[in-house]
């Protein structure tokens, strides 16, 4: 059964709910503030109602929730996708750094950092940041992305939190890719690369693409591979040509550690 056209079948259902499943499901978020292919799916909501997550991500590390949710979400993923964690020894064990994965499921956001020792601060379109939601994402310290805002302030929470020597996940393609191909990089994940300085370790994670099976049944392995950390020289003020150049570097790694995966 679609789940949507299930929920939609539900007229008990409150619209908010409704509202919170969909927001899930949208994932063409363009993380460096390009406007998205899909212009309409735009928060409308002033950069205000955000600011307090901007400021626990800025000030504080994530908090016991963030091992809660690893211990319960490990045996949960465990038994059903067989994770595989490849090379995770090329994350810095201490001081700043970037995650640079691709992106086709919102399990992605777990398989990324789940075997990691490090807590992983993520960036996340600002639709999800919504109640109840919320309430869990700002334990995670996580943050919002505003797309086709320029959302400067994101930026500026990234490169706090890894000013003081925290890990930072910004997907590289900007948001989730359609279908079985990888998508295309963003400036995004460029341009803070250039401003912080941080190391940038690209991830592929080759099988989520097909998570959505567990409709049907199948549940498909997943292997997440972590690349060499790749860096850059710090860009005070990095133009859009400078960041686009710097994510399509990143991204040729995530790709091409895709592919070796796939037809290993």
């Amino acid at each position: 059964m679609d789940i949507p056209r299930a929920l939609r079948a539900l007229p008990s259902l409150p619209a908010r709910a409704r509202d919170r499943f969909r927001d899930l499901r949208e994932e063409d978020t363009a993380e460096d503030g390009e406007r998205s292919f899909r212009s309409g799916y735009e928060d409308e909501r002033p950069a205000e109602d955000f600011e307090r997550f901007h400021s626990l991500a800025r000030e504080r590390s994530p908090s016991q929730v963030y091992e809660g949710t690893r211990l319960l979400f490990l045996p949960f993923v465990g038994l059903l996708w067989r994770p595989q964690p490849v090379d995770s020894h090329h994350v810095p064990a201490a001081g700043p750094a970037i995650l640079a994965p691709n992106h086709f499921s919102f399990l992605d956001h777990f398989f990324a950092g789940i075997f990691l020792r490090r807590k992983v601060v993520y960036v996340a379109k600002s639709q999800l940041f919504r109640f109840p939601l919320e309430l869990w994402l700002a334990q995670m310290r996580a943050f919002p992305i505003r797309r086709g805002r320029g959302d400067t302030e994101t930026f500026t929470t990234a490169n706090a939190v890894l000013g003081r020597g925290g890990v930072v996940l910004m997907y590289a393609e900007g948001g989730r890719a359609r279908g079985e191909a990888l998508g295309s990089p963003r400036s995004g994940v460029g341009r803070l690369a250039l401003e912080s300085g941080a190391p940038v370790v690209p991830v592929a994670i080759v099988g989520t693409q097909g998570v959505r099976d567990w409709r049907n049944g199948r549940f498909p392995k997943v292997t997440i591979r972590y690349g060499d950390p790749i860096r850059f020289e710090h860009v005070e003020e990095p133009d859009r040509g400078q960041s686009r150049a710097a994510a399509e570097e990143i991204f040729m790694r995530v790709r091409r550690m895709h592919q070796e995966v796939s037809a290993a």
